[in-house]
């Protein structure tokens, strides 16, 4: 719930940005910096938005993925694990509607961290991902070290996760698919068990794609 106040705020923080093209650009999420500096006698704001963490994980088909991996493609994340009894299938279920909207589009890609590295060994998450019925790389199942994933979760995605012996699984984490844009800045949070913001996704990911389209142009 924290979380969900947090994109709030900063949704309204952004909402002048996006109004003022119209509704065709999504907003940035996150921390932002500016800074000043003259430039022939005037003054100019340069603005600088949060980025994800320069990252390496292993997918399950034994690939390293990294920043690298996902130029020139916007993605979206999320954190699970296999074993999870509660929001787990509902979020997989839900990515994989769009997963399957976007399937083969090189420039759409999806990231999902396991949070449970001690049960989701490579073999676990590839049957993981053939029981969804995924196939080639466009999807990737991240394995890491524990700490790693959950301080990227907080301070890269602005999600959470954490251990917790008292609820049923013993790992607790938020349930929201978040849209990284190609310069890997966050462009939308949206909660992965509610359909009607899993649709305002898809929505948003057509709109970004708009977005690198007019830049070409």
């Amino acid at each position: 719930m924290k979380f969900l106040k947090y994109i709030t705020i900063l949704s309204i923080s952004t909402l002048l940005f996006s109004c003022s093209q119209n509704g065709k650009r999504l907003p940035f999420l996150g921390e932002m910096q500016t800074i000043d500096r003259m430039e022939g006698g005037k003054l100019v704001i340069d603005t600088f938005y949060q980025t994800i963490p320069n990252f390496s994980f292993v997918n399950q088909d034994s690939v390293v993925i990294n920043n690298d991996s996902l130029k020139n493609s916007i993605y979206i994340a999320d954190f699970f694990f296999t074993s999870c009894p509660s929001i787990c299938p509902i979020m997989s279920k839900n990515m994989l509607s769009v997963y399957k909207k976007y399937k083969r589009n090189n420039e759409v890609r999806f990231l999902s961290h396991t949070i449970d590295p001690k049960h989701d060994t490579i073999p676990v998450l590839k049957k993981y991902a053939n029981k969804l019925g995924v196939e080639g790389t466009q999807w990737s199942f991240l394995l890491g070290n524990r700490d790693t994933v959950y301080n990227i979760a907080r301070h890269g995605y602005m999600n959470y996760a954490q251990e917790n012996a008292d609820i049923p699984g013993g790992v607790e984490h938020s349930g929201y698919f978040i849209l990284v844009d190609k310069d890997r800045r966050i462009r939308g949070a949206y909660d992965g068990t509610d359909k009607q913001q899993v649709e305002n996704l898809t929505n948003d990911i057509d709109i970004l794609l708009n977005e690198y389209k007019s830049v070409k142009k």
